[in-house]
């Protein structure tokens, strides 16, 4: 693969894994997608769809540079997240740079609806975090409870600033958002976005399918920075923005 932004240079894994290191001396929130030259975010329904081999590489350097994974219980569902864990290798990594051998996954959901017997849960690695409002059911909290850290943020919804606290409370400050796009949409509406990671595959997926970000209302836009521009050999750009 070859670099186009900011240099014209040829990236090995290692080169492709420091392009998306982080700074570590603040906190961040990155958010990570793939969409279509037309921007859809899913083909037959699934984001998979759009991915390719380099793409899947970033996917996990993403989550081995990031102290926890957010995702919307949407998304988990839709998806069908299993356990959060990075290869051996990214854990040897992590440890060399005095990271947890495996980031943390945190879940967001007003309701609740998540199974509790899901292997997300009875096989994570790390105890997982679940984001909710006080408004949510109790029972379903009481479910969650032996299997999560149900964290409340906020009283009728969830408030994200207040659940991005809590997490840096405990440690956790580069979180890697996986979407889906209501949450991508409630972080760029809070104003709680840092970086986009956009790999752009080259379909035309024509029309029906979602954008990247849904209802995330505000009053400007968020300016952003080009950090790099990759041109991977499936043809895929991989583009990385930060706040300017």
């Amino acid at each position: 693969m070859r670099q186009l932004f900011p240099d014209q240079s040829t990236l090995d894994d290692e080169g492709l894994r420091d392009a998306y290191a982080l700074d570590r001396t603040r906190p961040s929130v990155r958010v990570n997608f793939v969409a279509s030259l037309d921007g859809a975010v899913e083909v037959s329904g699934y984001s998979r769809g759009l991915s390719s081999p380099t793409d899947h590489q970033v996917f996990g350097m993403l989550r081995a540079h990031s102290d926890a994974v957010m995702v919307g219980a949407g998304t988990l569902r839709h998806e069908g997240y299993g356990p959060l864990t990075v290869g051996e290798k990214s854990q040897a990594w992590r440890r060399a740079n005095g990271l947890a051998d495996q980031p943390t996954m945190v879940i967001v959901t007003s309701s609740l609806e998540v199974d509790p017997t899901a292997s997300v849960f009875t096989d994570a690695p790390v105890r997982p975090v679940v984001l909710t409002h006080a408004g949510a059911p109790p029972e379903r909290r009481a479910a969650l409870e032996p299997v999560a850290d149900v964290v409340t943020c906020g009283d009728s919804v969830v408030d994200l600033s207040q659940g991005l606290n809590e997490l840096q409370g405990c440690g956790l400050d580069q979180i890697l958002c996986e979407g889906g796009p209501f949450l991508f949409g409630a972080l760029l509406a809070a104003d709680l976005v840092d970086e986009l990671c956009l790999s752009i595959s080259p379909l035309l997926a024509g029309s029906g399918a979602s954008r990247i970000v849904a209802d995330g209302r505000r009053a400007l836009p968020a300016t952003m920075r080009l950090v790099h521009l990759i041109h991977a050999d499936e043809d895929m750009l991989l583009a990385r923005y930060t706040r300017s």
